[in-house]
């Protein structure tokens, strides 16, 4: 076929001929993002979540729960060991919460410094706004 009868040139697409590069890596931020801000902080779920998914921590509480209400429907041992495991767990989840509370007051004191930096007119306006009226 000649370069100027390109238009007449079928296109023919077997399987697999073309980009067969993808990402398997599954996306879970849509979950996390979707925590809305009254409810929690997404970043401090998501850590939390690594920690130990809810599915493991539900398992873990209700293989305690079970050994209380009905201590032959699961054997004490494991029992023990899954309270022992939930205990290290919520230390954790604590320990992570604490590490992120400053967070969010850290970045807004930086990014007050950038506003002051940038804009004073602007910086002014928002002190004042915050340090005129009293606290709702």
């Amino acid at each position: 076929m000649t370069p100027w009868m390109w238009f007449w040139a079928p296109q023919l697409h077997l399987p697999f001929s073309g980009n067969l590069a993808q990402q398997i890596e599954p996306n879970t931020d849509w979950f996390f993002n979707g925590i809305q801000p009254k409810a929690g902080n997404a970043d401090v779920e998501k850590q939390a979540f690594n920690i130990a998914s809810y599915g493991k921590q539900l398992g873990l509480l209700t293989e305690v729960l079970l050994s209380i209400a009905d201590a032959e429907s699961v054997d004490p041992k494991k029992a023990a060991e899954s309270l022992a495991r939930l205990k290290e767990i919520r230390q954790k989840i604590e320990d992570l919460k604490s590490e992120n509370a400053a967070k969010p007051a850290e970045a807004a004191v930086a990014l007050l410094d950038k506003l002051r930096a940038d804009d004073r007119q602007q910086f002014d306006i928002v002190l004042q706004r915050y340090t005129a009226r009293p606290e709702t």
